[in-house]
């Protein structure tokens, strides 16, 4: 028999198997749930016979249902990886697959890739970076928007009812496993604001579910479920055993890889995450809950992490905690300020917003993509507008800038703090927003930035070329933005900050 890993409890049928596949030799890997045997290129998952409160695999037609259910959703995101369904003919003292015997099972075949690959790997080894986390936003954005069915206004998805129960089930959970008073005051605090928050955002709930932000979504979305493969992002292992954990809000969704990278020690990176998500998706309106669902987050991991812990891994408890920990630590307010940037095209505003935005983290809006999105239009998308005419008439520019007194006040209201990159070249446009920051009683800035014509110009002309922002500044724009400009009277100069300025604020 060829050499392999064999863990306690394989069955002699999978040693078999293992056996008759080609690629030798073929290792065998166990998870609780499932058989993975390793076999040259390919891999093939078996579930095993279980039932659980979680699962049901305790027939053979309920496991050919999961392994079908595996390959459909994954394939949304993964279809070069999930291949299809394979077949394990018998006898049992001779299985291989797709035999011309009798079916005694069936099995997930999926090709390989680079196990190092996993996005837990590359934070773990410092590799992980700014590209791979925008291209997975950028690509759960366009999933979320274009591969997910939406929950049907009499399913249980989505209802207030069903979403407290697995948020009440954690809490129940978790507490047998916890014998530090500390821990246990923490998750007694946990459940108040759990409970509380829940029942403020039970409105927001129902209008969520009613305006189709339920869908059928990954359900599992750590890090250890994304790698980076070929240069591009791939993003695998859809929960399919639980429909309820997986037909789930958007924001639900994203919470999870923010609250997963915040874990792991990198909020510049959730940050980034988040706004990059939410500049493709549009979905701020959603914004209110992701406080509430990060924590949620957190306490599965908790859970999972004592659920290991009482199998003796000796890690698991510290893990526990720390999610513990953070969890408590994302029920606390953020501070929040509405600043603003103000220059023209070229100053620097959007490199010098996109550095703000992760350290010390805030929502940036910005002018160029809510533009756009007011006219149905993808963010790269060229108008062909004229500097004064188009989605720049003076009409449009006022539409423009109400959306995002508007996006301002709603982020405002959730309880995070907001960036708006825009010229503001115009008195009207500073006011609105400083109104905006009035009314929530919350600081106001204005980020001032300055550049030499000959700059403004040669970074306008590099933009153009390369293509890759969502600004459509020209040289004209330039021109045309400088003639009209107002410049900042006395008291909005006492709201400034230089760009060196707020670096070190």
């Amino acid at each position: 028999m060829a050499a392999r890993s064999r863990p306690s409890g394989s069955p002699v049928w999978i040693e078999r198997l293992a056996a008759s596949l080609p690629g030798q030799p073929v290792r065998i890997l166990e998870t609780h749930i499932s058989w993975v045997l390793l076999s040259g290129d390919f891999a093939y998952k078996i579930k095993k016979p279980l039932t659980l409160g979680f699962l049901d695999f305790g027939t053979l037609g309920k496991r050919h249902q999961a392994c079908e259910d595996e390959v459909r959703l994954n394939r949304r995101l993964a279809p070069d990886i999930y291949l299809g369904v394979s077949t394990v003919t018998g006898p049992a003292d001779s299985p291989c697959l797709e035999g011309a015997g009798e079916t005694i099972e069936y099995a997930v075949k999926m090709r390989r890739f680079d196990p190092e690959a996993t996005f837990d790997r590359l934070q773990a080894e410092g590799r992980l970076e700014a590209v791979q986390v925008e291209a997975v936003a950028t690509r759960l954005a366009r999933f979320h928007r274009d591969d997910c069915a939406r929950a049907q206004a009499g399913d249980a998805w989505g209802h207030p009812g069903t979403i407290w129960q697995p948020v009440a089930q954690n809490l129940d959970q978790i507490e047998p496993h916890l014998d530090m008073p500390a821990d246990r005051a923490t998750l007694a605090a946990l459940r108040v604001w759990s409970g509380r928050s829940h029942a403020e955002l039970t409105p927001l709930m129902r209008a969520r579910k009613r305006d189709g932000y339920v869908r059928e979504c990954h359900g599992d979305l750590h890090l250890g479920n994304m790698a980076w493969v070929d240069g591009a992002p791939l993003i695998f292992d859809c929960l399919e055993f639980d429909a309820g954990l997986r037909w789930i809000d958007i924001q639900s969704e994203i919470a999870f890889v923010f609250m997963d990278l915040m874990r792991r020690g990198h909020a510049g990176l959730a940050w980034l995450f988040l706004n990059v998500w939410l500049e493709h998706s549009g979905d701020y309106a959603g914004l209110a809950l992701l406080r509430y669902y990060a924590v949620y987050r957190a306490l599965v991991r908790s859970k999972v992490a004592l659920l290991r812990a009482a199998q003796n891994d000796a890690s698991a408890r510290t893990d526990a905690r720390a999610h513990l920990e953070l969890a408590a630590a994302l029920t606390r307010p953020s501070p929040c300020w509405l600043h603003i940037t103000h220059g023209f095209s070229g100053s620097g505003k959007t490199t010098a917003t996109h550095e703000r935005m992760q350290s010390p983290g805030a929502i940036r809006l910005r002018s160029d993509i809510e533009r756009k999105r007011l006219a149905g239009l993808d963010a790269l998308a060229r108008s062909g507008s004229a500097p004064c005419g188009g989605l720049y008439a003076a009409h449009a520019t006022r539409r423009t800038y109400g959306q995002l007194a508007g996006l301002a006040s709603r982020v405002l209201a959730a309880g995070w703090p907001v960036i708006v990159d825009a010229t503001f070249t115009a008195r009207w446009q500073r006011a609105l927003l400083r109104e905006i920051a009035r009314k929530h009683g919350q600081p106001f800035r204005i980020l001032d930035f300055a550049a030499p014509l000959d700059t403004l110009r040669q970074r306008i002309v590099q933009r153009a070329r390369a293509g890759t922002d969502a600004s459509e500044a020209s040289l004209a724009v330039l021109a045309h933005q400088i003639r009209n400009a107002d410049a900042l009277d006395a008291e909005e100069l006492k709201e400034a900050l230089s760009p060196q300025d707020f670096a070190q604020n």
